[in-house]
């Protein structure tokens, strides 16, 4: 059986579901801000995205982009610190991040209001106006504090580029935590809730952590493009001998109920 193969199709339903707000935040230096007209431009020449009804009141704006509503808030003041390094310690992307960070003093609060569009849509929504940002002001990096994630500018611009060829940068929207296991290495996610799946665990993995890395990166994609659940006592693998047990328990690296994946 291959890797995907446990999954079963879908069900339908006739009404679809609200997702939730989806929310990041941009971290600037020296009281900076964004250039709305740069930032549109960028999205259009960059995305080929057309920004529709734009709503300015001082330091907040709306506009739409393919019936969504994105909402651009400066606030001239740091981030919690606290919240900041709560996130620098798991952020072995951006290991310098507290130092880079320390001096931040304002911040832009983006967000993608509630809608029955796919969880998918919205997210590559939110990643091309991030990305925006990015391209064409000072900005430091990206904090999603729901998904524990500090992600430096340029990383952030490369992993965009992914979505021209249809492909998604889950390394945006997902933490993937690595560490050490009695038996082998462990791996979880902190983010799937965000497209109303559970997180994932794997417990002592005899894969090395870029394997472990690259296997929980490529569930992650597949779950979140199939919009597919996980089903406790299936099993999974790359190969036919291959039995990966899945089961659904309380989370060991992740609070609350996770598909922990085991040999």
């Amino acid at each position: 059986m291959g890797l995907f193969d446990f999954f079963k199709k879908k069900e339908q339903t006739n009404e679809a579901k609200v997702n939730q707000v989806l929310l990041a935040m941009l971290m600037f230096n020296n009281g900076e801000t964004f250039d709305l007209d740069k930032v549109v431009n960028n999205l259009k020449n960059n995305w080929n995205i057309d920004v529709t009804d734009i709503h300015s009141d001082q330091s907040a704006l709306t506009f739409l982009i393919d019936g969504e509503t994105v909402g651009l808030l400066t606030i001239p003041a740091q981030i919690p610190w606290e919240e900041i390094q709560g996130a620098a310690k798991y952020s072995y992307n951006w290991q310098t991040a507290e130092q880079d960070l320390e001096n931040h003093n304002s911040h832009v609060l983006v967000t993608i209001m509630s809608s029955k569009k796919s969880n998918l849509d919205r997210h590559i929504i939110l990643t091309k106006v991030l990305s925006s940002v990015l391209a064409t002001s000072n900005c430091i990096g990206v904090y999603q504090g729901s998904q524990t994630l500090l992600i430096p500018k340029d990383q952030y611009l490369e992993s965009s580029e992914t979505i021209k060829s249809n492909q998604i940068p889950i390394n945006l929207w997902v933490y993937i935590g690595l560490n050490k296991g009695e038996k082998g290495n462990n791996s979880y996610t902190y983010g799937l809730k965000a497209f109303d799946k559970l997180d994932i665990e794997f417990i002592n993995a005899n894969f090395d952590f870029e394997e472990l890395y690259t296997f929980i990166c490529n569930i992650c994609a597949y779950i979140i493009i199939s919009d597919v659940t996980l089903k406790s006592g299936q099993t999974m693998g790359y190969t036919v001998d291959q039995k990966i047990r899945i089961t659904k328990t309380k989370g060991q690296f992740v609070e609350g109920e996770v598909f922990k994946l085991e040999l």
